[in-house]
């Protein structure tokens, strides 16, 4: 087989990727049929399943605020807008955070452009019916020239407080932007208000900053005045925050993104000084989420820096100090993606503090399920929760980033190894559940080893793997065991097309999972691709039985002895949310904070819903027995 030459290997999956991720062109004007999710949600009152009926309340919603002509254009005023079309660029509610009868949050904008940018260096402006993605073409881009192409459709974040008596919302952004010089600069520059936490009547909101460092910004919860900024150089993301035993905790990553590796912080501030905070773990890749789980807490981690040249074959990071890895095979890397567990939060008296930055150990990684080791090494973890007394945690996989990996680890040869490639490593989300805590012992797939015990809830039994070796030298995929056997359904809760875990609570008794659903991105396109090979048929265990709908897919646990339940899964009355981004806790009730980048769907007249932010009320209604 003749071998291309490396330039037209990857102008050939370069064209495979745009035309799956992007779906610019014309098909991307066709209307689609607003009836998928009509039939699915029943207005804004969410599904209905077994006991429990869900009702859902629209809270807030993002505003249009830009003009926008067309790419390369300058923005004219408005809104309204005399000239071009009304855009709306905030469109996660990305850190949110309630105290008492208030809800916190901040804004992304624009997070779909920046992660393809950022994740998978496109600099290709895109356009089509839904979305816009400038990049260097965007005035902003052009009127600042040091500004990198990839974080062209970046815009400063926003900061809302909404009253859950008075059911108003507040927009605080003018309290930074007016506080002084330092604080508009940080505000500017601040890639979105990303984490979001509150302790001893302290706001604390922030998140990564452009270049390698965080930004983060405090107000006083009960007067609501603002407290100031600060920069820290000495990180580069922080995602959540979690209180465990009365006192508040951070997980950051260090370096561009928090790709080097990650801390648990413990904050130690006040009002009087409210960014004071002390490591109590330095672990080898970034802290996502956490929670507390039997007197410990508990992390996921993303995987460390993209640098392609480290997922080839040859020598791998030793592993961290984790005596209970394989030894039969070459040592699993320290940073990949995995659960990580605190030393007892009572060890060193209340809480946890320096003496415990070296005693964390990792308890679970993503090679223990995911067969081909490239794949496995752009697994990120997502949301954590402790439920029914085991650990819940799932997968995240930014689409086409472990297609992009493979294809520059091992670039194919013809067009139909680029497609291979293309539909092998696509991945939905697994579920997993482990019991932790208890004794030293470490067990691999559900075989129990001392007292710790994982499950895998959904997932794959197997999945494809490359074996660079096989077919005389030239590679094959093959269908390869994880070492589960999944006990619920299929991976991404039997939609393939699940692909992030991005946050888990527990509320009235009952384990919420929010999740991302990336298929109205990709829905141009569906028709020319087979689906991904997780795509197991359906499970018809329930009335379940309709169409996949576009919109995000929001799941729930009712008891750690059962199945989840299906509460949503057409993005709570908007299908154009693809994703439950935050979730925070009122006794039963829980406030979703919804990711929607749809950022040029903002006519209110045509018979599609509209792009931005939204902030949602979910209880549930009534509970037969």
């Amino acid at each position: 087989m003749r071998r291309l030459r490396p330039s037209a290997s990857r102008s050939v999956a370069a064209a495979v990727l745009a035309g799956l991720l992007l779906a610019a062109g014309p098909a991307a004007a066709a209307p689609v049929a607003g009836t998928d999710s009509a039939a699915t949600t029943d207005g804004r009152h969410g599904g209905h399943h077994g006991g429990t009926r869900y009702q859902s309340t629209l809270l807030a919603k993002a505003s249009a605020d830009e003009c926008f002509v067309d790419i390369g254009v300058d923005y004219p005023p408005g809104p309204p807008c005399e000239v071009g079309q009304p855009k709306v660029n905030q469109a996660y509610v990305w850190g949110l955070t309630r105290y008492k009868d208030r809800l916190w949050f901040g804004t992304g904008a624009n997070p779909n452009c920046l992660t393809s940018g950022n994740n998978l260096r496109n600099t290709q402006p895109t356009r089509n019916a839904d979305w816009v993605c400038e990049y260097g073409q965007s005035q902003i881009a052009r009127a600042n020239p040091d500004l990198p192409p990839t974080v062209g459709d970046h815009r400063a974040p926003r900061v809302y407080t909404y009253d859950l008596k008075r059911h108003s919302m507040v927009e605080r952004t003018g309290d930074l932007r007016g506080a002084s010089p330092d604080d508009e600069a940080r505000l500017l520059r601040t890639v979105g208000f990303r984490a979001a936490g509150n302790h001893r009547g302290v706001v604390l909101l922030g998140g990564p900053a452009l270049g390698a460092t965080i930004n983060l910004f405090a107000f006083d919860a009960d007067t609501g005045a603002y407290l100031g900024s600060r920069n820290f150089t000495e990180y580069g993301n922080i995602r959540h925050f979690v209180i465990a035993d009365g006192e508040m905790y951070a997980g950051v990553g260090v370096g561009p993104n928090g790709g080097q590796r990650g801390l648990v912080l413990r904050w130690t501030g006040s009002k009087s000084d409210p960014f004071s905070f002390l490591p109590v773990a330095d672990l080898p890749a970034q802290a996502v989420d956490l929670t507390v789980h039997q007197g410990r807490i508990f992390v996921t981690t993303w995987p460390g820096a993209e640098d392609t040249q480290s997922f080839g074959p040859g020598p791998v990071s030793p592993t961290a100090g984790t005596a209970d890895e394989p030894t039969d095979e070459e040592p699993v890397p320290a940073n990949i993606a995995g659960v990580w567990m605190s030393p007892k939060l009572s060890a060193n008296g209340p809480g946890l503090d320096s003496r415990d930055v070296d005693g964390w150990t990792r308890v679970w990684h993503v090679m223990e399920y995911e067969p081909d080791p490239v794949v496995a090494r752009t697994y990120g973890l997502g949301g954590i929760a402790s439920y029914g007394g085991y650990l819940y945690w799932g997968t995240m996989h930014v689409p086409f980033k472990s297609t992009t990996v493979h294809l520059a680890v091992y670039p194919p040869t013809d067009e139909q190894g680029v497609r291979d490639s293309v539909r092998n490593t696509q991945r939905a989300i697994g579920i997993f559940r482990g019991s932790f805590g208890h004794g030293h012992g470490h067990a691999h797939g559900q075989h129990g080893g001392g007292h710790d015990r994982v499950d895998l809830l959904y997932g794959a039994s197997e999945l494809p793997a490359y074996d660079p070796a096989a077919g005389d030298g030239t590679g094959v995929w093959a269908s390869t065991s994880t070492g589960y056997t999944p006990l619920y359904g299929a991976s991404g809760f039997d939609n393939p097309m699940l692909n992030y875990t991005w946050k888990m609570v527990v509320a009235g008794g009952r384990l919420y999972v929010g999740t991302m659903d990336w298929s109205y991105l990709a829905k141009e396109l569906q028709q020319e691709e087979p689906p991904p090979p997780t795509a197991a048929a359906r499970t018809g265990d329930d009335d379940d039985e309709e169409e996949l709908a576009f919109g995000a897919d929001l799941w729930v646990f009712e008891s750690p002895h059962h199945s989840a339940k299906k509460v949503d899964n057409a993005g709570l009355g908007n299908y154009l949310n693809y994703g439950v981004r935050s979730m925070v806790v009122d006794g039963s009730t829980v406030y979703l904070g919804m990711a929607n980048p749809m950022n040029l769907r903002t006519d209110p007249t045509d018979d599609v819903p509209e792009g931005g932010w939204e902030l949602i009320k979910l209880t549930p209604k009534h509970h037969h027995h």
